[in-house]
């Protein structure tokens, strides 16, 4: 009886130390612990600090949104590696925001109020960020724009800043390599999308080069992004017999409006806005993508240890190499966690609340310089990017028609 009252008390003694051991364990279920990456150097078992991104995944906008997914990705992947935030692991927590504002605001909304995130980089579209950014400044959250280049984004206010060069500043470039390549360049025509705030702006900067190079703007032709017949506009601009034609939209819609081009026969130069600056364009126009001109923020080729590792985990994930909107994504994410480690070495971060963090954290990302891939940047006092080099690139295609690349002029 004895022994069977003793075993009994060792028993209830182990089981009563193993639910204490268990209760004062973290719970992965009620936290953002996440395991870090094979070979970082992060704690596994720190708290992640939860970045936000908001960016297409679906809809016609996803062929950006896509890109800007793989260069988030990729940034969480080599910065956990190195360390994460004074080895504190990051977490990326990402929301679709469709191809429209309510998709954008929504987004935004989750990500602020249940998500928790320190801050957001995203949305992908400029008609989004109007809509959504506002949320963020009510909640005094730091967004960062990855491709967001229409006039007045920073401008939304003091919590909205921008990795993403405006328009004003990169499209000029694409018209002074059309005349480089074609001197003889007179007639140009625009084409733009109407219901969409980025290619309004672009479009406003490519029509005053025009006029600023004593170019002759014959026509502007208007289209929606959900266009796929633009068979009219284009005969209406034939009919001007133009030597350039300029592009504002978006992958889907622009890569279809250059394939109708070339089927009704115009040969002469095209240059491309931002919105299509994406290798997702070429199953769209295929052949007839051959020799579209497009303005760059980022070449792949760029100097420097950290595009170097950007570039070679690109080329292996994707066999290819990587495009602006990859990059850009890439290099909001990069600003957030040097933002984040240099706030920590001033005051630890666990020590603030997440409000407190949210704004501290936005006055560090204005207050430094960032050595990225597309070169060294920063903000002025608004949150507009401080870049200095900028590039144009062709698309070449292969003879098959299936397959091209952007080659970058010299």
């Amino acid at each position: 009886m004895f022994k069977r009252r003793f075993i009994s008390q060792i028993l209830v003694s182990l089981f009563t130390f193993a639910l204490v051991v268990a209760c004062t364990q973290p719970n992965p279920s009620n936290s953002s612990v996440t395991p870090s990456s094979e070979g970082s150097t992060t704690s596994r078992n720190a708290v992640a600090i939860p970045i936000g991104v908001a960016v297409a995944q679906t809809s016609n906008v996803s062929l950006l949104g896509q890109e800007q997914v793989i260069g988030a990705k990729i940034a969480e992947q080599v910065f956990n590696q190195k360390g994460g935030v004074n080895g504190t692991p990051i977490k990326l927590i990402f929301q679709d925001t469709a191809g429209d504002e309510q998709g954008a605001i929504n987004a935004f909304n989750t990500l602020i109020s249940q998500s928790k995130v320190v801050g957001i980089v995203g949305p992908t579209l400029s008609q989004q960020a109007f809509g959504a950014d506002p949320v963020a400044e009510r909640a005094k959250v730091p967004v960062l724009a990855p491709s967001n280049t229409a006039k007045g984004i920073p401008q939304i206010g003091d919590y909205i800043a921008r990795v993403s060069a405006p328009v004003a500043v990169v499209a000029p470039n694409a018209i002074e390599a059309a005349l480089k390549t074609n001197p003889q360049i007179k007639n140009v025509a625009v084409f733009f999308a109407q219901n969409d705030a980025f290619s309004k702006s672009e479009t406003g900067t490519f029509q005053k080069t025009v006029q600023d190079k004593a170019l002759n703007l014959v026509t502007v032709q208007k289209f929606q992004t959900t266009d796929t017949d633009f068979q009219t506009q284009v005969t209406n601009a034939m009919n001007l017999k133009p030597d350039l034609i300029i592009i504002s939209g978006l992958a889907a819609d622009g890569g279809n409006l250059v394939k109708q081009l070339r089927d009704l026969g115009y040969k002469g130069l095209i240059i491309g806005g931002n919105g299509l600056n994406t290798s997702n364009i070429l199953p769209v126009c295929k052949q007839a993508c051959d020799g579209v001109l497009i303005a760059q923020a980022y070449s792949p080729e760029h100097p420097g240890d950290l595009n170097k590792t950007f570039r070679d985990v690109y080329k292996t994930q994707n066999k290819k190499e990587p495009p602006q909107f990859s990059a850009q994504a890439f290099t909001g994410i990069q600003v957030f966690v040097e933002a984040l480690t240099a706030l920590d070495n001033k005051t630890k971060l666990n020590t603030l609340s997440l409000e407190q963090l949210r704004t501290e954290l936005n006055k560090q990302i204005l207050s430094a310089k960032y050595d990225t891939p597309l070169g060294q940047i920063s903000f002025d006092s608004e949150g507009e990017i401080q870049q200095s080099q900028f590039y144009v690139a062709q698309i070449k295609m292969d003879a098959d028609g299936q397959n091209g690349r952007f080659e970058f002029l010299k």
